[in-house]
């Protein structure tokens, strides 16, 4: 396994996606993977800084700690909303892309698998999984929910950079299972079941994400809802086959540690 290095985390997952057909999910493939790129390419980081894992109905990318994680929230925070807005209305109510984002740092290693390995990246897919963060797009009309860690929001965003407006980040705290996770949620904070701004709230055992079901061809696009993560035994599970199609840097598909590419560990969201 090679020494831990720092990288900047970017996690993006398609709401929604095992809900759709095999012809709707390849074309949420493309869209998504477009996105990444066009989002990548706009904040200056090409594919000589970056390694992607490919889920399917998610992208995970490991990026240099050289490359600017300013220039990086601020293409998520324009562009996205933007080429979210451009794909969606032109594609039928059932095609419709929404997506989750979180962006962190911290310490990854690569195992002799190529699997990735680190907790700062535990903790950045179990802030993807999260119950607020849900909702939070739930809520949204522009399509895409933000949340980035404590140690994005400490060294970026609450210097209130250009195009990075620190007074529309809200603290919140996610629960896991080694504890709760303080973080910082872009846009309005919504009232989640399982999760809690930093202004309180009770976790609900068992309560239901009140996600609504993904949107079918008669159907308007406001009722369009996500796929999640699955957390087996409260350790992150990305499930299916190994890591599936196209990979930008990536071999193998196993993450070790808590966190798991591919394996049969469980079922995709």
């Amino acid at each position: 396994m090679t020494d831990p290095v720092s990288r900047t985390i970017l996690l993006l997952d398609i709401e929604k996606y095992s809900d759709r057909d095999d012809i709707e999910q390849a074309y949420l493939r493309r869209m998504l993977y477009d996105v990444a790129d066009r989002t990548l390419e706009r904040a200056g980081i090409d594919e000589r800084l970056r390694l992607r894992a490919d889920r399917g109905d998610s992208v995970m990318e490991l990026i240099d700690a050289n490359a600017s994680v300013t220039a990086l929230l601020r293409a998520l925070l324009t562009e996205v909303p933007t080429q979210l807005h451009a794909v969606n209305r032109m594609a039928s109510s059932s095609a419709q892309i929404r997506l989750r984002g979180v962006v962190a740092t911290g310490y990854v290693a690569v195992d002799e698998h190529d699997g990735w390995v680190g907790s700062d990246l535990n903790h950045a897919c179990r802030l993807l999984d999260a119950q607020l963060l849900r909702a939070a797009l739930r809520e949204r009309r522009d399509d895409f929910a933000l949340c980035v860690s404590e140690s994005v929001h400490t060294g970026i965003v609450r210097h209130g950079h250009a195009g990075i407006p620190a007074e529309d980040f809200h603290a919140v705290t996610v629960d896991s299972k080694n504890g709760p996770l303080r973080a910082w949620l872009h846009g309005p904070v919504p009232d989640a079941d399982n999760d809690h701004s930093e202004k309180g709230g009770t976790s609900v055992p068992g309560a239901s994400s009140g996600e609504r079901p993904a949107p079918r061809r008669d159907d308007r696009p406001e009722t369009r809802a996500g796929a999640v993560f699955h957390f087996d035994g409260g350790a992150p599970t990305f499930g299916g086959s190994l890591v599936g199609g196209d990979q930008h840097g990536v071999s193998g598909g196993q993450v070790t540690g808590d966190v798991h590419l591919g394996g049969s560990g469980g079922e995709s969201a």
